[in-house]
Order: structure tokens, then sequence, then C-alpha cells
């Protein structure tokens, strides 16, 4: 009996130090940049056990005034329209993922994650497709949409994005494909960027697949008429 209760006390403490420990992270992720995440290690890591010793990290950190407007309503279209709107969760796009898995299974998981979760999953959690994992990065994202602004919360997502072999955010996206900066990304650039975002290890804005294209053109179509959040003209 003393012993059941020693380990739920110890089951608590651990819970209630997971919590607070992730409280105290996103606060300081509030102020400071995130210097290196989980999955940039893990691409490392990856990178090696392959063989290939050449998979760096490529960053360079842009603050959002710095970011082309090109860029920015590229990924409002592409990956969350409605980010102004919610708090962290789109729930019916999450609705409609879980039906579309429901009807193909065995085919590639469709998601319905928002900016915020994305930013959650990137900055505080290794690559991976459990449920726990999942729970995890609705906690962290609860969190960022608790302490952070919009803002901020966009800022570091455009920086820590996964954008290609070795490559996170649009700055070192722009100067790996279009030997530019992001503050100099022509619509057609930011658009073709904001396509490989689901696939980047897979997909190239520069050499497309037929998905990359149909993404570019479905983007491309949206973007003339897409009214850019009041907070980011």
């Amino acid at each position: 009996m003393f012993k059941i209760k020693k380990i739920k006390i110890i089951v608590f403490t651990c819970v209630l130090y997971f919590f607070v420990y992730g409280i105290q992270l996103v606060i300081v992720h509030k102020f400071v940049n995130p210097i290196v995440t989980p999955l940039m290690i893990c691409r490392v890591i990856e990178g090696a056990v392959e063989g290939d010793f050449k998979v760096g990290i490529h960053k360079e950190w842009k603050d959002l005034d710095e970011i082309s407007p090109n860029m920015i309503r590229a990924v409002f279209i592409a990956e969350d329209q409605n980010f102004t709107e919610h708090n962290g969760f789109n729930w019916d796009n999450i609705k409609r993922a879980i039906e579309y898995n429901k009807k193909h299974k065995g085919k590639k998981i469709r998601g319905g994650s928002t900016i915020s979760q994305q930013t959650a999953k990137n900055v505080f959690l290794p690559p991976s497709r459990t449920w726990i994992r999942k729970g995890i990065e609705a906690y962290f994202t609860v969190l960022i949409e608790l302490f952070w602004s919009k803002q901020r919360i966009l800022e570091v997502y455009l920086n820590i994005i996964e954008t290609g072999k070795g490559t996170y955010g649009v700055e070192a996206a722009a100067h790996k494909y279009y030997h530019t900066s992001a503050a100099r990304l022509t619509n057609k650039q930011a658009i073709s960027i904001a396509a490989i975002l689901p696939l980047p290890l897979k997909w190239s804005p520069v050499k497309p697949n037929k998905r990359v294209a149909d993404k570019i053109a479905k983007i491309s179509a949206q973007a003339p008429v897409y009214v850019m959040p009041e907070e980011f003209k």
C-alpha cells in the first residue's frame, strides 16, 4: 500500500513538473528566439545514421517586419486562413481531417493543423505521430496562444518551419532557392515556398512536381482576393 502511494506521488510530481516546465519554456521563448529545435536535431541524427554527414542546420532569424508581406500572405492562404480568428485549433479542419483519414485508411494521414499547432510541435517536440505527442502538442498550442501574441507565433513559425533538407525558416529558403532574402521574395516565389511546406524534404519550389504545381496554382488563384488580417497589413 505504501509503495502504491509512493508511486502515485512520484507520478503526480513528474506530471506537475512537466506542466510547470512547459509554461516556463513557453514564457522564455516569448522573448528569446529558439536557437535550435528537436526537429532540427533529429534531422541531423537521421542524416548521420543514413551516412549523410553533410546535413546541417541552415537558418537565419528575421523579425516579422523583415519578411515580405508576400510570404506572410502565402502561408496564410496555404496553411491557415483563419489564423487570427481561432484560439489555436480549427475544429472544422480537424473534423474534416478525421473523416478523410477514416475513409482513406492505409494512405497518408491528412492533418488539420493550424499555424499555432505547427509552431508548437516544431519548437517543442520531436517528430512523431503518436496520440501522446498530439496531446502534448495540444498543451503547448494552448500555452503559446495564451502567452504569445499572434504576431510572435507567426514570427517563430516563419523562422523555424522546415523548408528543405537542413533548411529552416523562410530566410534560409529564400537564399537556397532564389538567392535572395525573405524581405525581397516576389509573390510567385513566396507562393512556391508556401506550397512545399507539407512535404519540404520531397518537394521543391523551383522544380515543382504536379502536386506542387497544383498547390501553386490554387494559392495563386486566391492571392488576389485574399484579405490580409488587419494586424498583419
